[in-house]
């Protein structure tokens, strides 16, 4: 596995410099910033990542509001408590995209986020808890204990929000092939590891962020 500066310098020769690489990039928030986003937005970004997984993102985003206005501004103690009648309604509400099961992830994660929310202190300080070393824990936590927020979908959530972490896209995988870390789509708990343990190391040894790390991984294949 080569060292970052030698990836980051594959990206420079694909790219022209550094400053193309991370044009447009965005900080990752701090761990206080994360912890003072109101659990509501972290509801609402799950259910906007779950909904754009295998959809077009742009009728999403056009729908937004009438998403937020039909899960009541996605309160999770309103979301909890989700009835077969509001559920009913959903279905019916031409105001939103009307999928069953991703309807009903929202009151599943509603109830997974007050849990996690009342046990931390407040769910943007659950996420806040967990550090560079453990973001795979993270993406598996998300995986085992929300609902339709396994592979990319729990790592957009995430980002979206501002997490410092990794999108094991197509390019950023082909990189991780490429350094032997992995031999093909990480899925297993095993390739996971691996690919966390690569992660930490280029974390370590140059002092980059995980976003960071992922940017260049993307952008010497991609």
């Amino acid at each position: 596995m080569r060292s970052l500066d030698d990836i980051l310098a594959i990206s420079v020769k694909r790219k022209g410099s550094v400053e193309a690489i991370f044009e447009g990039f965005e900080p990752s928030k701090s761990g206080a910033a994360l912890a003072e986003i109101p659990d509501d937005r972290w509801l609402a970004a799950m259910t906007r990542a779950i909904f754009n997984a295998g959809f077009n993102w742009k009728v999403v985003e056009s729908m937004w509001p009438g998403f937020e206005t039909a899960f009541k501004g996605f309160d999770p103690g309103a979301c909890s408590m989700m009835d077969d009648h509001w559920f009913d309604a959903l279905i019916a509400n031409k105001a939103i995209v009307r999928h069953g099961p991703k309807i009903q992830a929202v009151q599943e994660n509603a109830v997974f986020v007050r849990a996690q929310s009342d046990a931390a202190g407040g769910f943007g300080a659950f996420i806040a808890g967990w550090d560079a070393d453990a973001y795979a824990d993270l993406l598996a936590h998300l995986k085992s204990h929300g609902t339709r927020l396994g592979g990319a979908t729990g790592q957009y959530f995430l980002r979206a929000m501002g997490v410092d972490g990794y999108i094991l896209s197509r390019d950023v995988v082909a990189r991780l092939i490429a350094e032997g870390v992995i031999d093909k789509a990480p899925t297993s708990k095993g390739a996971m590891k691996a690919v966390q343990a690569a992660f930490s190391d280029w974390h370590a040894s140059s002092g980059r962020s995980l976003k960071e790390i992922s940017r260049i991984l993307a952008t010497s294949t991609g």
